[in-house]
């Protein structure tokens, strides 16, 4: 992962630390239902994002590298790894 996208991701998984810590809040203060799973749906979006940028990260750099200057058998694993992830985040 490049240290800028590296950063990214870490100040976005601080955020969604809080987040859940928030949940833990409102679970142990017996918030309204609804509340809480609002909340848990904004924690949800933002591990969405977290997977999108890190999924970015990935294919513009290490497919890509793959593509430019790895033989066929790199470029055919890189797109299995791809496939089985992208797979794995949409169940």
């Amino acid at each position: 992962m490049h240290e800028a996208t590296r950063k990214a991701v870490y100040g976005r998984l601080r955020r969604i630390e809080g987040q859940v810590g928030g949940l833990l809040r409102m679970v142990q203060e017996d918030r309204y239902c609804v509340d809480v799973l609002t909340q848990v749906n904004a924690v949800r979006a933002a591990l969405h994002k977290v997977e999108q940028e890190i999924l970015r990260d990935h294919v513009a750099h290490c497919v890509a590298n793959a593509f430019a200057f790895g033989d066929v058998l790199d470029q055919r694993q890189k797109v299995e790894e791809l496939v089985d992830t992208v797979g794995r985040m949409t169940r």
